[in-house]
C-alpha cells in the first residue's frame, strides 16, 4: 500500500484517495523542490532492479513506527552516473555542444542539481521498496524533514521517520450473529408534526407582545462568563423554549422554566458546567455563569400545504404527505440500522482492546462528526435534529471518536477481506437523494461536499455501511419495538461557551449557501 501512496504524494502532493485511509486524511511528504518530470519517470518506469537498503521499524507507541532506511554507496554512485548521463544529454556549457560535455564537468558543474535529483530518485525508489517490503500501512503524514537529508559524498545514505500506521489485530468471527432488531411504523401525528417543521422553517416570524410560554419560539442573546470574563457572547438567537438548551460544550438544564414568564428586555441568569471533553482545556469542567436577555417573542405566519407542495413540485398536499411518510420511515431505518450496526460493533469491538494515538483521535473528532451528520443527512432529519445530535457528540468527542475510529478500522478490515467497494453510481445515488431532500441540486451538493472535503467520508461511510450489511445478512434477528420519544426536551444551538467555531458543519453548509 505504501507504495502507491509515498509516488502518488510526491507528485501530486495529494494520497488518501487510492487506499484505505481514514475519511478525508492526506498523506503528503510535502517534498516541493522534486521535479513532476523527475517523479513521473521514476514512478513509471518499469522493471526496476531492487535497492541494496537496511530497514530497520521500530514499535515506539501505540500504532507508531520509527523507521530507519540505510542506501548503499554503490547505490549512490550508480544513481550519480545515470543522473550525470541525463544531465549528459541537455546540458549547456560554453565551449562544448550539447551532449558533448565531458561527465567530470557536468558533475563539478551541476553538483547541488545531480545531488538532489538523486535524492529525489533514491528516496522514491526506496519508499516504494519498503512499502512492499515491510508492508507498512500509514495513516498519517510521516514525520519526515526532507529538506534536511543531504546525499553523502562519501558512505551510505541513511534517512529516518516516525509514522502512525493501522493497528494489527485479528479480525473476530462476524457470521451468526443474534441481533435485536428495532422496528416502527410511522403514525399519522408523526406526519403532521414533520409537515409543521417543514412550515415553520419556511415561514415568515413576526413579534408579539406578551410573556414566553414553554415551547414558544423567542430570540434571546446569551452572554458567557467565568470567574468575572466574559468569554463570548451569542446575539439574537432563535430557540425553541424547552427544558434542555444545548451548546457544543455545554447544555442548561431547566432553560424553560428560565424563560417561562419573561417578557421582551428581561436578563436572567443561569449556569452551566463546561463538559470534560470540550476543546478548550482550561474550562473543562468549569461552571460558567450564563446571562440570557430576552429579545423578543415570535410566531409564525405559516404557508400552506399546498404552498409547502408547490416549493417541492410536488401536485397536491397528499402527495406532501407521502413524500413526509417516505422521508420518516427512512428516519426509521436510520435508528434501526444505528441500532444494529451497533450490536454488530459492540460485539466485535469488545476484544478490540489496542490503544490509539492520542493525537490521533484528537485530529479525527471533526471527521467523525461529519459522518454522522451526512447519514442523518440522508436519513431525511431537520437542521435542528441535525444540530442536536451534533452538540451532543461534541460534548463527548473524544471518547466517542475512539469508538469511530476502532469501528472504522474493524469494518475496513472486514470489508477488504470480503471485497467490498463503493461504485460511482452509489456515491450519485447518495448526493441525488440528499439533494432532493434538501431542496438543491445534485450538482451544487457535491460542489460543496468536495470543498468542505465530505465526498472521501461519504465514499467511506457507504463502504463499512456494505460491510455492516454483508454481516447482518448473515445473522439472526428478534424484532422488538422501537423506541420513539414523543417530547421535546431539548434545542441546540452551533456555539460553544468560549466562542470558538468548528468548519464543516451543518451550520457552515447552510452559511455557503446563503453566500451563493
Amino acid at each position: 500500500m505504501l507504495v502507491k501512496d509515498f509516488v502518488q504524494s510526491i507528485i501530486t502532493g495529494n494520497v488518501g484517495r487510492s487506499r484505505r485511509l481514514l475519511p478525508n486524511e492526506i498523506l503528503d511528504l510535502k517534498v516541493a523542490f522534486m521535479s513532476t518530470e523527475t517523479v513521473a519517470a521514476v514512478a513509471d518506469a518499469d522493471n526496476k532492479r531492487k535497492l541494496a537498503l537496511e530497514v530497520d521499524v521500530q514499535t515506539v507507541g501505540p500504532c507508531r513506527r520509527h523507521v530507519r532506511v540505510k542506501i548503499a554507496e554503490a547505490e549512490i554512485q550508480e544513481a550519480r552516473k545515470q543522473c550525470v548521463k541525463e544531465f549528459g544529454t541537455s546540458a549547456a556549457v560554453p565551449g562544448f555542444r550539447v551532449g558533448k560535455v565531458p561527465a567530470g564537468l557536468i558533475e563539478r558543474r551541476f553538483n547541488k542539481e545531480i545531488s538532489d535529483r538523486i535524492r529525489e530518485k533514491l528516496l522514491i525508489e526506496s519508499l516504494e521498496q519498503l512499502g512492499e517490503d515491510k508492508s507498512i500501512e500509514p495513516i498519517d503524514e510521516p514525520q519526515f524533514d526532507v529538506a534536511s537529508l543531504q546525499i553523502p559524498d562519501t558512505g551510505d545514505f541513511e534517512y529516518e521517520f516516525d509514522v502512525e500506521v493501522r493497528p494489527e489485530f485479528e479480525i473476530p468471527a462476524y457470521s451468526g450473529l443474534s441481533i435485536k432488531r428495532p422496528v416502527h411504523t410511522v403514525t399519522e401525528s408523526e406526519i403532521e408534526k414533520r409537515i409543521r417543521d417543514y412550515q415553520i422553517e419556511r415561514a415568515t416570524e413576526r413579534v408579539v407582545d406578551r410573556p414566553v410560554a414553554a415551547g414558544d419560539y423567542a430570540r434571546v442573546t446569551l452572554e458567557f462568563r467565568h470567574a468575572d470574563n466574559k468569554l463570548s457572547t451569542v446575539s439574537n438567537q432563535r430557540v425553541v423554549v424547552r427544558p434542555s438548551l444545548k451548546l457544543r460544550d455545554g447544555e442548561i438544564t431547566g432553560f424553560d422554566q428560565l424563560l417561562i414568564g419573561a417578557k421582551a428586555g428581561d436578563i436572567l441568569t443561569t449556569s452551566l458546567v463546561v463538559t470534560p471533553e470540550a476543546e478548550n482545556v482550561e474550562l473543562r469542567g468549569e461552571t460558567i455563569q450564563v446571562n440570557v436577555t430576552v429579545v423578543n417573542v415570535v410566531e409564525f405566519d405559516l404557508k400552506s400545504v399546498d404552498e409547502i407542495a408547490e416549493e417541492f413540485a410536488l401536485e397536491s398536499a397528499e402527495e406532501v404527505r407521502n413524500e413526509v411518510r417516505k422521508t420518516l420511515e427512512r428516519q426509521v431505518t436510520y435508528r434501526q440500522r444505528q441500532e444494529t450496526r451497533r450490536q454488530v460493533l459492540e460485539q466485535m469491538t469488545a476484544s478490540a482492546d489496542w490503544e490509539l494515538p492520542e493525537s490521533l483521535v484528537r485530529r479525527q473528532v471533526e471527521n467523525a462528526l461529519r459522518r454522522e451528520m451526512l447519514e442523518m443527512q440522508q436519513a431525511g432529519f431537520s437542521f435542528d435534529e441535525i444540530r442536536a445530535r451534533e452538540n451532543e457528540l461534541r460534548q463527548k468527542s473524544l471518547t466517542t471518536t475512539r469508538q469511530a475510529l476502532k469501528e472504522h478500522f474493524v469494518l475496513d478490515r472486514v470489508a477488504t477481506k470480503e471485497s467490498i467497494e463503493v461504485e460511482p453510481y452509489e456515491i450519485d445515488a447518495e448526493i441525488g437523494l440528499m439533494a432532493y431532500q434538501q431542496m438543491e441540486t445534485p450538482r451544487k451538493l457535491r460542489a460543496r461536499l468536495q470543498k468542505n472535503g465530505m465526498i472521501e467520508n461519504l465514499e467511506a461511510q457507504i463502504r463499512e455501511r456494505k460491510a455492516v450489511d454483508h454481516i447482518l445478512a448473515h445473522a439472526t434477528f428478534e424484532d422488538i419495538p422501537m423506541e420513539i420519544s414523543e417530547t421535546e426536551t431539548s434545542f441546540a444551538l452551533p456555539y460553544s461557551v468560549a466562542g470558538t467555531s468548528v468548519a464543516g458543519t451543518i451550520e457552515d453548509s447552510q452559511e455557503e449557501d446563503s453566500e451563493e
